[in-house]
């Protein structure tokens, strides 16, 4: 088959190599000038900053592809476990630090911090979520999710379903779970790993802290943007050709049937299957011209779902003072944590004291002198655009930085006295760099029990054309941006089989 890819991305690119890998004709347009999309480590002066993801979860997802399209990965860079994985800091002053790989030891720290009880519910509720990792990784993340009802077909339905407990929230199931508060933050938190907000967003995403646990958190020495270097060079050995600075204008569809794409200079490329790895809203309410009976549902439900949490980031370069350095990721909670989701999901205001995170990889692969050191500080924000904030004002996007340091040093870590440079990105840099609508890191958010199935399916309604990317199933991060590569190289492989010879 000839098969034109709209996007270089994680999913774009791992749905390329292994179509190219598979006998296919596979050609890639790409609109900005280099690949990867939001996945880049990039250097300002002597330092280097992972400017999307900072942390590899589940590697096996990549592990696999390379060793499915040729060498394996270990050959090619060096993976390095994070331990302890992060430490957590309170706003009562209190601190408490995860393992990396090991339940005991993250279950002896919190036991040190805050007593055998306190443990006794952080263990329970990891026996539940690992549990709901059993039931969710087969029919929900690993495969193609067409429809509800084919998960009616389970022999073990009923039991699934309680264990799931799809009428429950994350926030539900954390108070059900989690007495301590400082317990039910942390678990909080992982909502946002999908742009989305506890108390909306579905009691599965406890799944995310059993993964983490049990298949550790890993770093790329020289930063997370050599994955996506290595993954664009083996597109290029499996024969995936590039055009970058190409703009897809138009995914050409005829009854009902996608036929290629038109490009910004008016240039028509005629394709047996196309593979869209942009933003879902992009693909279905642009690329797509003109009212299309088939897409009515999906535009329904793209124009009902959440945006997604944006961020605002600061990029430090920083000068070694000789203190202990920090964690890999240290995450400083606030004293009110609704208080941030109701400034972003509702009011759709900048966060006054937000959670803080703070990457501190401590590799001297990304720096140029051993004296210096690179951080990363993201904090969630609202989307950029008239029905978010305006990000656009830079005198606001300085003021809100130096908010935002205040509050790092109120904390005891020193910036200002030791600070060499100071690089501010916004969700309005994001929209314009990677075309993320309003900065929405995960396009739309898991907002309530039916968003899964609510997000874009791998396989549009648009005959021959398929969804790949973080905002398409199974959903945005490294891991599940590669499972849908390996999900769409999957679904046009069986579609080819279902041709007429």
């Amino acid at each position: 088959m000839k098969i034109v890819i709209i996007g270089a991305g994680m999913g774009g690119m791992t749905a390329a190599a292994r179509l190219a890998r598979s006998g296919h004709s596979v050609t890639l347009y790409e609109a900005s000038d280099t690949y990867g999309g939001k996945l880049r480590t990039e250097w300002i002066g002597k330092f280097a900053f992972d400017t999307g993801p900072s942390l590899l979860t589940l590697p096996a997802v990549y592990k696999d592809f390379f060793i499915r399209t040729g060498k394996p990965l270990a050959q090619l860079c060096e993976i390095k476990a994070v331990d302890p994985s992060f430490d957590y800091r309170f706003a009562d002053g209190t601190s408490l630090t995860f393992a990396n790989l090991s339940r005991h030891h993250t279950l002896n720290a919190i036991r040190n911090a805050y007593g055998e009880d306190v443990s006794r519910q952080w263990e329970q509720m990891m026996k539940r979520a690992t549990k709901m990792w059993d039931v969710s990784r087969e029919p929900f993340i690993e495969s193609e999710l067409r429809s509800p009802l084919s998960l009616l077909k389970r022999t073990t339905l009923i039991r699934d379903i309680f264990t799931i407990a799809p009428w429950k929230s994350l926030r539900d199931f954390a108070n059900e779970q989690l007495p301590d508060q400082r317990l039910r933050y942390i678990l909080d938190r992982y909502a946002t790993y999908s742009g989305s907000d506890p108390r909306k967003a579905p009691a599965v995403l406890a799944t995310i802290a059993y993964v983490e646990e049990a298949f550790g958190a890993w770093h790329i020495k020289g930063g997370l943007g050599t994955l996506a270097k290595l993954v664009y060079q083996r597109c290029i050995d499996v024969g995936v050709e590039f055009h970058f600075n190409s703009t897809v204008d138009e995914i050409t569809v005829e009854k009902n049937v996608a036929h290629g794409v038109r490009l910004s200079d008016g240039t028509i490329i005629s394709a047996d299957a196309v593979v869209a790895n942009a933003d879902a809203a992009l693909i279905y309410n642009q690329l797509i011209k003109g009212e299309k009976r088939k897409l009515r549902k999906v535009r329904k439900n793209l124009k009902r779902a959440d945006a997604s949490i944006a961020g605002f980031t600061l990029l430090l370069g920083l000068r070694k003072d000789g203190s202990a350095p920090l964690k890999h990721h240290t995450i400083l909670f606030p004293q009110d944590y609704d208080a941030e989701f109701d400034s972003i999901f509702e009011a759709k205001l900048p966060v006054q004291n937000p959670t803080i995170y703070i990457c501190a990889p401590n590799d001297e692969l990304m720096v140029k002198d051993e004296n210096l050191e690179s951080w990363s500080v993201l904090v969630n924000a609202p989307h950029h655009g008239s029905d978010g904030f305006d990000w656009s004002d830079a005198n606001f996007a300085r003021l809100y930085a130096n908010s935002i340091i205040d509050q790092i040093e109120a904390r005891g870590i020193s910036i200002r006295d030791r600070l060499e440079s100071l690089t501010i990105r916004t969700p309005a840099d994001l929209e314009r760099t990677v075309l993320a609508p309003g900065g929405s890191i995960y396009g739309t958010s898991s907002n309530g029990a039916r968003a899964a199935f609510m997000r874009a399916k791998n396989r549009s309604p648009i005959k021959g054309l398929y969804c790949v990317g973080g905002s398409a199933h199974p959903g945005g991060g490294l891991p599940l941006v590669g499972m849908s590569g390996e999900i769409v190289a999957n679904a046009v492989g069986i579609a080819q089989s279902a041709r007429p010879k």
